[in-house]
Parts: C-alpha cells; sequence; structure tokens
C-alpha cells in the first residue's frame, strides 16, 4: 500500500479534517426453522451475553439480535474513488475492512446511494453481499458448528438505513455519532438435524447459564463474553411487535424474560419503526 492510501485509510477518529460521522454497513438475517415437535415456524436469533465493567462492579448484559453483521468492504479505492478520504473506526475494522468508517456528515448521503447501489448486484465486487460469512461466524460462536451453505437457502428482502446519527455501543467505536445500512436477507434453515440443535440451545441455556459463561470467559483472558440462541414462535413475536407503539419499538423490547435489540423490528414483516427508512 504507497502512502497516500495508507493516510487514507489509517484508522482514527476524526484525525483529518471533518471526519466526523460513523457509518456503519451490515447484514441482518431473518433465521427461520420448523419447530421438530409441532412445525411451528421458528425465529432464531443470537442471545448475547455480555460483561461491562460498572461504577458498581462487573454487570453482565442478555440481550437477543439477528443474526448479521458488518459487511466487507472489498475494493477500498472504490469508495475512495466516490466520496474521497475516510477512516475506519478502528484497527479491527480496518483489519477485516468492515464497512464500520468515518466520513464527513456531507458525504453520507452519496455513501448511503453507494451501499443502496451495490447491494443489488449480485456477488458484487466492491462490497459484500450475501449473508454467508457472517451467518458462519456466529453461528460458530453460538453452537461450536461449522454451518455448510446445504443447510440453508437465502433470499434478500430489503435494504433499511437509520438517517438520524445516534451513538453507537460498539465496544471499538463507543459514543460516535453513527448512521446505518442494513441489507436484510430471509435466511431458511432446511436441515432438520440443525433446526433440533437450534431447539436444543435455545431451552438448554438459562440466561444466568449464559451470565456465568461471560464471566468464566473474561476469567480465561476473554472478552466477558458468551453467546446461544433464542428460539421464538414467529408468529408470537411478530404479535407482541404489533401490540407495541412505534415509538417504543425504537428501543430494545422486553418480550417474556427475553430483551430484544430495536434490530428484531427490521427483520420482522410490515414492522413499522419511526427512526428506520425501508426502501
Amino acid at each position: 500500500m504507497n502512502r497516500t492510501q495508507s493516510e487514507i485509510f489509517n484508522p482514527g477518529i476524526g484525525a483529518t479534517g471533518n471526519l466526523s460521522l460513523r457509518v456503519s454497513a451490515a447484514t441482518l438475517a431473518k433465521v427461520i426453522f420448523e419447530h421438530p415437535g409441532n412445525g411451528e415456524l421458528m425465529l432464531a436469533l443470537e442471545r448475547k451475553a455480555t460483561l461491562y465493567e460498572a461504577k458498581n462492579g462487573r454487570l453482565v448484559e442478555v440481550k437477543s439480535q439477528p443474526f448479521g453483521g458488518a459487511i466487507r468492504i472489498q475494493n477500498l479505492s472504490m469508495l475512495h474513488d466516490v466520496i474521497g478520504d475516510f477512516h475506519f473506526d478502528s484497527h479491527h475494522s480496518r483489519a477485516e475492512q468492515d464497512f464500520r468508517i468515518i466520513i464527513r456528515p456531507s458525504d453520507w448521503e452519496t455513501v448511503r446511494e453507494f451501499c443502496v447501489q451495490h447491494f443489488s448486484h449480485v456477488n458484487d465486487p466492491i462490497l459484500e453481499t450475501d449473508p454467508g460469512r457472517e451467518l458462519a461466524e456466529e453461528f460458530f460462536d453460538a453452537l461450536k458448528i461449522n454451518l455448510k451453505p446445504e443447510q440453508y437457502i437465502y433470499n434478500p428482502v430489503a435494504t433499511v438505513v437509520e438517517n438520524d446519527p445516534a451513538p453507537t455501543e460498539n465496544i471499538h467505536a463507543q459514543g460516535v455519532l453513527t448512521v446505518r445500512v442494513y441489507r436484510i436477507f430471509e435466511v431458511r434453515i432446511v436441515d432438520s438435524s440443525l433446526a433440533d440443535i437450534l431447539m436444543t440451545n435455545s431451552e438448554s441455556l438459562s440466561h444466568q447459564t449464559l451470565c456465568a459463561l461471560a464471566l468464566e470467559d473474561v476469567m480465561n483472558n476473554g472478552k466477558g463474553r458468551a453467546n446461544a440462541i433464542l428460539a421464538l414462535p414467529l408468529e408470537h413475536i411478530t404479535e407482541h411487535y404489533l401490540s407495541i407503539s412505534p415509538e417504543e419499538r425504537n428501543a430494545p423490547v422486553l418480550f417474556e424474560t427475553n430483551w430484544l435489540d430495536e434490530t428484531v423490528s427490521l427483520v420482522l414483516e410490515d414492522i413499522p419503526v419511526p427512526k428506520y427508512q425501508r426502501l
């Protein structure tokens, strides 16, 4: 990489000019499967226990969210040709070439349209346009299995944007004002043995067990995290979201004993959320 490119892509928040707005482009997957016992359609979410250092000691939060993660930028130069200089939000994002970047606020509309345009291409050479890599990584984190392409089928559903900047909770750029672009997919598990594994994991691991695993992880020099599956009846969770106000969907939602990230609403059908624009 030559000197000019090194300066352009060097991670650092707001280090050059007015690079101050963080953009996160990510996939979200509506992972569904048939319940092995009764055939009911289930929604599988990633259940995450995360340890935080609080004033009164350590706190472990358990929250569930759709599978998915940062889209990989496969050609950095093409993005630079469109907007000029930008920075990654961290060394981690730079190493992975994750689409978590710091731009000029005035470039947001251009970046948003860049994402929308490339999301529509199959096997796009500029941006990653399928959910397979993130699905495989997160299934391994939660289940310690290697997800195979023949175990599921997927289809793109929509693109959703969050135009109003909000502070991110991402540990690599905590508090930085962020706008977002999501590519939504429906992923159907077609392997009945994998459906069994998903249900068993969801039913056998309590929140308390997951919290204990996160504490054990940090004691073993990890980051204080533990992942599992939360499987919920798709019809019931959809009815619950329809029963609350659109404004309540802007924040995490409590369903039975489970805190669900606000992005869960994005993978459900016909659930309007004020802060998101569905394209």
